[in-house]
């Protein structure tokens, strides 16, 4: 956004970014420019317009935090915004407790980013949730012989382990296949997955390793039925996979971009045209203007002199808010308001099916 001219008064919003390795696309938040740019083209809040401020953390814990101090104190933000993943979010949370900052839609549904503190908000569903919606789909099919495809680090093990629980009302035990972040998928790995022989594969990476490991079995003759995590990035996982998408299925935390018949995603598609984006709107472009939205009507509520604690305390009495189909529900103890998840098949030409 362009800088403020004389006598417009900005709310600046800070956000984590990065460019997404392989591809060079833009990290989710920055996808919530277009509804900024409508709340902004309208005349902005009743104290002033937005500005995103968006710092690159390379993908690197350290710079997140620093990152983040900056955000905080060179650039004065009032809530800090889509933040990549639990592994980004964490190193930010000493400054957030510390500057009393509101941690807004962070792009991740670990439990761990929600055990931190009282200025985290999530929009979105757990991965527990997810996981609960996946195993118990494939399980009242009678798939029930599970692998997992996890990070080997804390959330990985985590949500291998939110399978395993749920799994165990049909009496399985799932198979671990850990893989190291940032690396490639080796041939062993694949080799692990194929003496596991499952009748499911779960796959709770980023699109890159799932994409990765899907072509590999499928070169290897071995066309097991794979359901990934909304982590990976639906768009993003049809697109790397092309014609291999066929058998995968992904969860979701927003309905499929498009269903325009709900109102909040024909108006995010709108405000995309509008802003001059001519690709078609992907799930996590959905997700983070469907975030921006919310926290747009946190800031309007918090009145004229938008500040951290006027918004802090302006979320968290927002209670229930329908934001056009996709419905959050912030209470004064509790700050994570989403709940939805659906399922779809990947197609080929990189389109969702319900």
């Amino acid at each position: 956004m362009s800088p403020p001219g004389a006598g417009d008064r900005r709310r600046p919003v800070g956000a984590a970014h990065r460019w997404q390795r392989r591809t060079g696309q833009r990290h989710p938040q920055r996808r919530a420019l277009a509804y900024f740019k409508k709340i902004n083209d309208g005349g902005g809040l009743p104290g002033g317009k937005l500005k995103l401020v968006t710092l690159d953390d390379g993908n690197e814990t350290r710079r997140s935090a620093e990152n983040t101090q900056q955000l905080v104190t060179a650039q004065n933000v009032v809530a800090l915004f889509g933040y990549a993943s639990s592994t980004l979010s964490i190193p930010a949370m000493p400054a957030v407790a510390e500057h009393k900052v509101p941690f807004f839609a962070p792009f991740t549904g670990a439990d761990t980013i929600r055990k931190q503190n009282d200025y985290v908000y999530t929009v979105r569903a757990t991965y527990a949730d997810e996981i609960q919606k996946i195993v118990n789909f494939w399980g009242n099919l009678g798939s029930t012989k599970v692998t997992v495809l996890h990070y080997d680090d804390a959330v990985g093990k985590q949500n291998f382990e939110t399978v395993a629980r749920v799994l165990e009302k049909f009496n399985r035990k799932p198979v671990s296949v850990p893989i190291k972040r940032n690396a490639e998928v080796t041939d062993a790995n694949v080799r692990d997955v194929i003496a596991s022989d499952p009748n499911v594969l779960v796959v709770t990476t980023l699109y890159a390793p799932a994409a990765q490991m899907v072509k590999k079995l499928k070169a290897a003759g071995r066309g097991y039925m794979v359901t990934s995590l909304s982590f990976a990035g639906a768009s993003q996982l049809a697109k790397a996979l092309g014609p291999d998408a066929t058998g995968v299925s992904v969860a979701l935390t927003v309905p499929t971009p498009g269903k325009q018949s709900i109102p909040v995603v024909k108006e995010c598609a709108d405000a995309r045209t509008t802003a001059g984006n001519k690709d078609v709107m992907s799930v996590t472009a959905l997700e983070s203007c469907i975030a921006a939205k919310v926290l747009v009507e946190g800031m309007r509520r918090a009145g004229k002199d938008v500040t951290r604690a006027s918004l802090q305390k302006a979320l968290a009495s927002v209670g229930r808010y329908d934001t056009g189909g996709y419905v959050v529900e912030f209470k004064p103890n509790f700050h994570h308001g989403g709940s939805y998840v659906g399922m779809a098949l990947l197609r080929p030409n990189g389109e969702l099916r319900d």
